[in-house]
């Protein structure tokens, strides 16, 4: 099989080729080149073309005898700069249409692509009284006075949370989330329109070798090790009891592979989304102190209190409907990869 990768010189692009390869498919790689998120001056190995994917239309010739477009070139980030929406919007929603459009253009009419759990906005929540309810957003107020739980909107109980499935409600809260579900809206139409059959990957928190270092750029656990290696704590934001899911590459890369390798023989107008996760739950704070142990470092994380308005309390994933349709089960635990992942190697 022949697939097209965008994004193929980053962090999990790289991942992804390397096990598609592995596979025994055919690689096309291109490279999506984004200040943001490469080092300055730099250029892609040897074999990957830097190429503007909002400009899509302009290498369509590229597209003309691929199977599937394995799409993971994408401004990431946590979007909480209101400066960063043009770039949110242009990248991820402009890039993401025009090469749709592209794919159309020449008769590609198959497409894995990287979406997010920041899709979700907040996780699933249950109270001991009423069952499962939906929290207000968090006051600044309340933030202000660190009371980060949220809490029943009849009743005023601290609220727990629960594991969110692909058919939950959908609330992004920042530009970047915004941006990330406009990809799956513009792919679904698409889908329809084109007909095409499209899987969107909605990763939850991703780490591992390759991963850039201390940017606005890189993943939480990034910017933990960074803070290690330059002696300093980790600063843990809120009361470090946030309950995220982290996800190893070398499982996001499996996953897609087994989405490129199902979309493949897939019906048109075939439409999946699928929740990447490595479904065992850690709290960041967790995360912080995996990191520095792993790194050979008695430094405590401080927990600073401070909060972004953007931010969730909790999201962790179900993985029952990746497991059940496309055989997907990641094999990289937090406790054992993040340990790792404090002495792999990160990008230059």
């Amino acid at each position: 099989m022949k697939v097209l990768l965008t994004g193929a010189a980053g962090f999990i692009g790289t991942a992804v080729g390397r096990e598609l390869a592995a596979r025994g498919h055919e690689v096309v790689g291109v490279d999506a080149y984004i200040p943001q998120a490469h080092p300055a001056g730099g250029t892609p190995p040897d074999g990957i073309a830097q190429l503007d994917v909002r400009r899509a239309d302009e290498w369509s010739s590229m597209l003309r005898g691929i199977d599937v477009v394995c799409h993971q070139a994408a401004m990431v980030g946590s979007g909480v700069a209101v400066a960063d929406m043009p770039l949110y919007a242009g990248h991820n929603d402009l890039g993401t249409a025009a090469l749709l459009a592209a794919m159309h253009e020449v008769g590609a009419h198959r497409i894995v692509f990287a979406s997010s759990m920041v899709v979700y906005g907040e996780g699933r929540y249950s109270c001991p009284e009423h069952g499962q309810v939906e929290p207000a957003p968090r006051s600044i107020e309340a933030l202000d006075r660190r009371e980060f739980d949220n809490r029943c909107p009849r009743c005023d109980l601290t609220l727990g949370w629960e594991t969110v499935d692909e058919d939950a409600r959908l609330d992004p809260r920042s530009s970047y989330a915004a941006s990330k579900l406009a990809q799956e809206h513009y792919t679904s139409a698409w889908a329809r329109q084109a007909p095409g059959s499209a899987v969107a990957l909605r990763y939850h928190n991703v780490y591992g070798p390759g991963m850039p270092p201390n940017t606005p750029y890189s993943g939480v656990a990034a910017l933990f090790r960074s803070a290690v290696e330059d002696g300093r704590a980790p600063e843990v934001f809120e009361d470090g009891a946030q309950m995220r899911d982290f996800v190893h590459v070398d499982d996001i890369a499996r996953a897609n592979a087994l989405a490129v390798e199902a979309v493949a023989v897939a019906p048109v107008d075939h439409r999946a989304v699928y929740n990447v996760c490595s479904g065992q739950p850690v709290s960041i704070l967790d995360v912080a102190r995996a990191v520095a142990r792993g790194a050979g470092s008695d430094l405590e994380p401080i927990v600073s209190g401070r909060y972004r308005p953007g931010d969730v309390r909790h999201v962790v994933a179900s993985p029952e409907r990746a497991r059940t349709e496309l055989g997907f089960t990641a094999q990289v635990g937090p406790t054992e990869g993040l340990v790792r992942f404090a002495t792999e190697p990160l990008r230059p």
